[in-house]
C-alpha cells in the first residue's frame, strides 16, 4: 500500500483508504475482517505471494485467489506502489534525495497504476517548458518548474529589472536593478537547481509568427507554453491559436486585484480560450448602458495592483497546472479557469464554459 494511502478501520468495521481527501479517499465493506488483514499485510515487506499466504492463514475460509482480485483492484484503484521498484532509468540518486518530498505528493495523487512512483518524475525530468513573460506570475511559475525538476525551461522576457518590480518579483534581488530579466531570472533559476537546463533570450512576441518560430524552436517543440506575459494585449489571443495549429498545451495566469487565477487549455481536449472567454462574456451581467464599454467595470490602469501574494498565488497555480499536464498528475480536464478570490475565500474561481462550435479559433468556422 502506499504510505501516502494507509488504511484505518472505521467504528462499523469498514476499512478506509486512500486518506480523507475528497477525490483520493474510498471505503470498502469488509464484514469477515479480511480486506484489513490485506491491506495490513501489503506493508512493502512481502512479495505478492507471501501477502496472499499471510491473509489466507489468518482467514482459511478465503479462496487465494479471491486474495489476488483484491491486490489487483486495489492497484487497478491507484492505491499501490511497488515497494521493490527501481529508480528508472533517466534519474539517479541525487534526483532521490532532491524530489523524495515531491515524489511523495505525486504518488498520494496518483490514481493510475504506474510500474514505480518515479515515473512522474521522470516525465517532468523529459519535459521542456517555455515560460514566456518571468515578471510576478511567470517568475513565480518559472521557479517553480525549475524546482520541480522539469528538464528545459526557456524564459522569454523584453524588460529589464526595476525597483518597483520587487515587492512581488521574489526572483529577483536590489542587485539586479537595471539588469536585464532574462539574464537575471536565468542565473537564479539555474542556481536553484544545475540538474536541469535553463536558458533565456531577452526579447517580445509581436506577432503570432514570432511565438510560433518560439515554440518550434530547436531542439524541439516545447510541451508545454507557460504564458505569464500580459502584453502586447492580443497575447492570450495568439497563444490560443498558435498553440491550436502546433498542438502545444499551454496555461496562462495572473491577478486582477484580489482575484487570482489560471486557464488551462489543450488543443483537441475541450474547449479552448476562445471559447472560454466568450462564455465567460456571455454569463457576466455588468448591467452596462448602451455604447458603455467594459472597462467601466472593470477598470485599465497604467499598471495592475499587485503584492508578492497575488504574483507568487498566481503563479503557483498556473505551475500547478502545467506540471500536472506534463506528469500526467493529477489528472486534469482541461479547458477551464481557477483561482482565488483573496478577499471572500469562500468564492473561490472556477469557470467552464461548453467548446462552442461557432468557435473562430477551434470551431466549424476557425477551419
Amino acid at each position: 500500500m502506499k504510505p501516502e494511502h494507509r488504511a484505518y478501520r472505521t467504528v462499523d468495521g469498514n476499512v478506509r483508504i486512500g486518506s480523507v481527501v475528497h477525490g483520493i479517499g474510498a471505503e470498502i465493506e469488509d464484514p469477515d475482517g479480511w480486506v484489513w488483514t490485506l491491506t495490513q499485510a501489503m506493508d512493502g515487506t512481502r512479495a505478492a505471494a507471501q501477502i496472499t499466504a499471510a491473509v489466507v492463514g489468518r482467514h482459511p475460509c478465503l479462496a487465494p485467489e479471491t486474495v489476488r482480485a483484491a491486490m489487483a483492484d486495489l492497484r487497478s484503484a491507484g492505491y499501490v506502489d511497488d515497494a521493490a521498484a527501481p529508480l528508472p532509468p533517466g534519474l539517479g540518486e541525487r534526483d532521490r534525495v532532491r524530489h523524495a518530498r515531491g515524489v511523495a505528493l505525486l504518488r498520494w495523487m496518483d490514481l493510475s497504476p504506474r510500474a514505480s512512483p518515479w515515473s512522474a518524475q521522470l516525465r517532468l525530468r523529459r519535459a521542456r517548458a517555455l515560460v514566456l513573460g518571468v515578471g510576478g506570475t511567470g517568475g513565480a511559475a518559472a521557479q517553480i518548474l525549475v524546482a520541480s525538476g522539469v528538464g528545459h525551461v526557456h524564459a522569454v522576457d523584453p524588460d529589464v529589472v526595476e525597483l518597483s518590480n520587487l515587492n512581488r518579483q521574489l526572483l529577483y534581488r536590489e542587485a539586479d536593478v537595471g539588469r536585464p530579466k532574462a539574464e537575471a531570472a536565468q542565473a537564479a533559476l539555474q542556481a536553484l537547481n544545475s540538474d536541469v537546463t535553463v536558458t533565456a533570450q531577452r526579447g517580445e512576441v509581436r506577432g503570432p509568427g514570432a511565438l510560433a518560430d518560439l515554440l518550434a524552436a530547436p531542439p524541439g517543440p516545447y510541451d508545454v507554453l507557460v504564458l505569464g506575459a500580459d502584453r502586447p494585449p492580443e497575447i492570450r489571443r495568439w497563444a490560443n491559436r498558435v498553440c491550436l495549429s502546433l498542438g502545444t498545451p499551454w496555461v496562462e495566469g495572473g491577478y486582477r486585484g484580489p482575484l487570482v487565477s489560471a486557464g488551462v487549455h489543450v488543443p483537441g481536449a475541450g474547449p479552448c480560450w476562445e471559447c472560454q472567454r466568450a462564455g465567460e462574456v456571455e454569463r457576466r451581467d455588468l448591467r452596462l448602458a448602451p455604447g458603455q464599454s467594459e472597462d467601466a467595470a472593470s477598470p485599465r490602469m497604467p499598471w495592475n495592483p499587485a503584492s508578492a501574494v497575488t504574483a507568487a498565488l498566481s503563479g503557483a497555480l498556473v505551475a500547478h497546472a502545467a506540471l500536472a499536464l506534463l506528469s500526467g498528475v493529477p489528472p486534469m480536464e482541461p479547458g477551464f479557469r481557477y483561482g482565488l478570490n483573496l478577499m471572500s475565500l469562500d468564492d473561490p474561481v472556477l469557470e467552464r464554459h461548453p467548446r462552442r462550435p461557432t468557435c473562430p479559433a477551434c470551431g466549424t468556422a476557425g477551419r
